[in-house]
């Protein structure tokens, strides 16, 4: 009598859904991982075909532990925040709006500075709504709970708005900045200038 033997059905590749995107955050400096966390584990006796693929995913979940920490613990260290404002419109962007709560929301879990800084190149008396824009400003910070912060103004010193940034952070010595992905596509913001003026890590916001 003749046997058969029924064969397992193939493993099939399941593509991950797609991700709803998070804000982006840039180290100036780099974390190192333990060398010790890619070092293969020991052989087993009779391994299977699945035991290798799930050896292979703990060592890269184990991997990835350090720069989540390293991430985490910054948060706690952000003591002084700065917003820059490059928004034009008087009762504000969307994307500037999103960029106030998410500071103000910062701000207070972590118990830090939020210094706003409002950048423009022209002149202030060539900005008729500049006033309502502060306004703005002050309302939309007040309704994320905060009401103590410092108000700066860069308008029309012929300096580029990155520029602008860097300067104030290096001179304030900030621990974040938060930037809204508006600003960049509006080219308010040049993003490839961020690393080369910015001394400090950066949140983009995605919109």
């Amino acid at each position: 009598m003749a046997f058969t033997h029924s064969l397992p059905p193939p493993l099939q590749l399941v593509k991950p859904s797609s991700i709803s995107p998070k804000p982006s955050i840039f180290f100036n400096q780099s974390s190192s991982i333990s060398s010790n966390l890619f070092n293969p584990p020991s052989t087993l006796h009779n391994p299977s075909p699945f035991s290798t693929l799930r050896t292979r995913i703990i060592v890269k979940s184990k991997a990835q532990e350090p720069e989540v920490s390293v991430a985490s613990d910054a948060f706690t260290q952000f003591k002084h925040l700065l917003l820059p404002i490059t928004d034009r419109k008087p009762y504000l962007s969307e994307g500037t709006k999103q960029a106030i709560a998410t500071t103000t929301a910062l701000a207070k879990k972590y118990g830090a500075d939020i210094t706003v800084v409002v950048i423009d190149e022209q002149q202030k008396e060539s900005l008729p709504e500049h006033e309502t824009q502060l306004s703005s400003i002050r309302w939309h910070i007040s309704e994320g709970g905060l009401k103590d912060y410092k108000l700066l103004e860069r308008l029309g010193d012929g300096s580029k708005p990155t520029a602008i940034i860097g300067d104030v952070a290096d001179e304030l010595n900030l621990d974040l900045v938060v930037i809204s992905m508006e600003a960049i596509h509006t080219k308010h913001i040049d993003a490839n200038l961020l690393a080369e003026f910015i001394p400090c890590p950066v949140m983009l916001l995605p919109l």
